[in-house]
């Protein structure tokens, strides 16, 4: 199992491979989920790999954010440079991106960020038809989960085991962009989450704060399930807490054993919010998983041991093993093998017969031996030295070099790879009509005679309220009025049947097609005959993305609402295309019941409402297999607005009902149809007239 290391910088990239990391991840260029990080240069980049290659240790960029149309090009130079320059792997997010790649560098590796969101078997063979290598897992998972994964996954398999836990799913979390115009999908968040936040009518707790994930003691039942890649995150830490915990961690994966008590207090040291969690992996969610940093003065002599430690090049060398045959008569020949079994050969002058003293093959592997300076170690020797022979130490000396040289060649070399130019591809044609009005309600209490009445072209209603209310659902039908059902933006493999279960009832309720925020539950929704319509989940940021999703089949899709109004317009819409033009739209789906932590019952039927430090309340709703949903406070209105989205291309605009009743539903839709003075009173235009960082 290969450890994973971060490296925020070139000090901290030394620092990881010094401690015994089997790769790194970094940043090169704008294009990755920790914009601030310190990042790397063309230079730093290129001296990184040939720094780390040679050490044996893989190199793996990260271009996990979305891209907009104008980003692409420059996004796929950067992992053309970095493929070139002998980049392992390249972490994506962005499905545009993933196609991109395949056409401009169709031999470079492509991983799976955490940003998939990627939480079940299904999504991850999906990620492998896609032509990834390697899935990176969301934090959520527990172990019968994971093992689960790994046990039936066609492509590796990579695991989070140390770091920051963010409270929502990674890839799903909108809350920075929403209120504060700083994306974490495009490497900006500002973590709100570590904010105060309260049930009542104070901000006085972190309920939305989790501690640290450390998964030291779960080592080896990691391994034994065939996870192939141990992940610590860090990016945005200094080096000596990099070399601290890669240390720990990959000291006890190649000694076989759990990190002991010493080794964790220096975890603890080294950074905490007030101890660390393996809630997830253990399958025990619940108050005990949450956590602040609390100040505290740095722990000086563990870092500045650790800062001696990497500075002096402390670590794991390379084991190789040399070869020696001296005869009379013949060139002295010299040879070294590494582990992967390259070869290395030299020849010298021809002995002469020895007058005084005849070389021994002790002096000789002793002279072979001396490997300092250089990242070998001579772990075995096989050589042939006949007696009576006179061999020069400067010979063997230079000899040694040589092949050492000729290795360090060998295992720094460039991988020969197809390379192409970014292509466009073909442009396709807007919608040149005025869109069309969808109605997304949460409740099948909204769907009401009246909205029905109203016309809406479409109503859609999440599977699980459909197969509870079919009659209501065949009802509206009926009147003329189609419906499609919405699926989970997270649905773990043990949830899978109960979900087929209820969209075998909307099938039968009359529904054929289905909205998926996810790419695990394509393969049931193509079982089940439905048409796939793509959600705000999947993230529709660039034109290419969209010509992936109508490969897969789509025929239609939710441009991202972190795009501009503007950008949308320049959208190249290879299918039908539709945006969220009034709702409360959604800042997190959590795993944890913030609900249940904060009263110690599940009360999902109550109005629930998160207080921060403003006093502005965001809604929390109960999602799919009682995870939380935390909305926006504010509702996006643009019913005012119609030149601005009724010339973009639209295929249909989508108003998103969560906490409003049955009366303010049709209010609202017809608002929008041109009718009526509905207009809330606190809103928000959300993200589509300014630019997100």
């Amino acid at each position: 199992m290969e450890i994973l290391s971060p490296a925020g910088s070139p000090e901290a990239l030394r620092a990881a491979v010094c401690a015994g990391a089997g790769a790194v991840y970094l940043g090169f260029g704008q294009f990755n989920a920790r914009r601030s990080a310190r990042n790397f240069t063309q230079d730093e980049f290129a001296s990184a790999v040939s720094y780390c290659h040679l050490r044996g240790v893989k190199v793996y960029l990260t271009l996990n954010t979305l891209c907009s149309d104008r980003e692409l090009p420059a996004a796929v130079d950067c992992a053309v440079q970095a493929s070139r320059l002998g980049a392992d792997a390249v972490l994506v997010q962005d499905m545009g991106l993933v196609r991109a790649l395949r056409q401009a560098a169709p031999d470079l590796p492509l991983h799976a960020s955490t940003q998939m969101t990627l939480h079940s078997l299904d999504g991850v063979k999906q990620a492998a038809d896609l032509g990834l290598t390697r899935a990176v897992l969301a934090r959520e998972l527990s172990r019968a989960d994971i093992a689960h994964i790994c046990e039936r996954s066609p492509i590796e398999i990579e695991v989070f085991v140390h770091g920051a836990l963010c409270m929502c799913y990674s890839g799903q979390c909108f809350m920075s962009s929403v209120i504060g115009g700083r994306s974490g999908n495009r490497g900006m968040c500002a973590q709100p989450c570590r904010l105060p936040y309260g049930w009542g009518d104070l901000a006085n707790g972190h309920p939305l704060s989790l501690k640290d994930m450390s998964l030291a003691g779960h080592l080896r039942s990691l391994q034994d399930m065939g996870a192939a890649c141990a992940k610590i995150e860090g990016r945005m830490k200094r080096p000596e807490y990099v070399y601290i915990v890669t240390k720990v961690y990959a000291s006890a994966l190649r000694e076989g054993r759990e990190p002991t008590p010493g080794e964790l207090r220096q975890l603890e040291q080294a950074f905490s919010r007030q101890g660390f969690t393996d809630g997830y992996y253990t399958a025990r969610k619940g108050p005990d998983m949450f956590g602040v940093r609390e100040e505290s003065a740095p722990p000086r002599e563990l870092f500045a041991q650790a800062k001696a430690a990497y500075s002096r090049g402390e670590g794991r060398q390379i084991p190789v093993k040399f070869y020696a045959m001296i005869r009379p008569g013949e060139p002295i020949q010299v040879g070294v093998e590494d582990q992967e079994g390259r070869v290395a050969t030299a020849a010298g002058k021809v002995p002469e017969p020895a007058r005084r003293r005849a070389a021994t093959q002790e002096e000789v592997e002793a002279q072979l031996a001396k490997t300092g300076g250089t990242p070998f170690e001579a772990a075995a020797m096989r050589t042939l030295v006949e007696p009576g022979l006179a061999v020069p130490l400067s010979a063997l000396n230079s000899l040694r070099r040589q092949v050492l040289d000729d290795l360090t060649r060998q295992r720094t070399a460039l991988p020969q790879r197809r390379h192409g130019a970014y292509k466009n591809g073909v442009r396709y044609e807007d919608y040149p009509g005025e869109p069309d009005i969808y109605v997304s309600l949460r409740r099948a209490k909204q769907l009401t005679f009246e909205l029905t009445r109203a016309r809406p072209h479409l109503i859609t209603l999440p599977a699980e309220e459909i197969a509870a209310h079919p009659d209501d659902v065949a009802a509206a039908i009926r009147r003329g009025v189609p419906v499609a059902a919405v699926l989970p933006r997270i649905c773990f493999d043990r949830e899978l049947d109960g979900l087929r279960r209820e969209l075998a009832a909307c099938r039968e309720a009359g529904v054929t097609d289905a909205y998926l925020g996810n790419l695990g539950l394509i393969p049931l929704c193509r079982e089940l005959g439905f048409n796939l319509r793509g959600d705000y989940g999947l993230h529709v940021f660039n034109s290419h993305s969209a010509k992936e999703y109508k490969r897969l089949g789509f025929q239609s899709l939710t441009a991202s609402f972190e795009l501009k109004l503007a950008q949308i317009r320049d959208l190249g819409k290879a299918v039908d295309t539709e945006i969220i033009a009034y709702g409360r739209l959604p800042l997190m789906i959590t795993e944890n019941c913030t609900i249940k932590g904060q009263t110690g019952s599940c009360t999902c039927g109550n109005v629930n409402r998160l207080i921060d430090r403003k006093g502005v309340r965001f809604p929390v709703e109960r999602a799919y297999g009682c995870r939380n949903e935390i909305l926006n406070a504010n509702k996006i209105y643009l019913a005012d607005k119609p030149a601005d989205w009724k010339k973009i291309g639209l295929r249909a605009i989508r108003l998103l009902f969560t906490t409003e009743n049955g009366v303010e539903c049709t209010q609202v839709l017809e608002a929008y149809q041109g009718k009526g003075s509905y207009k809330p009173n606190n809103f928000t235009r959300g993200l589509y007239y300014r630019d997100v960082e």
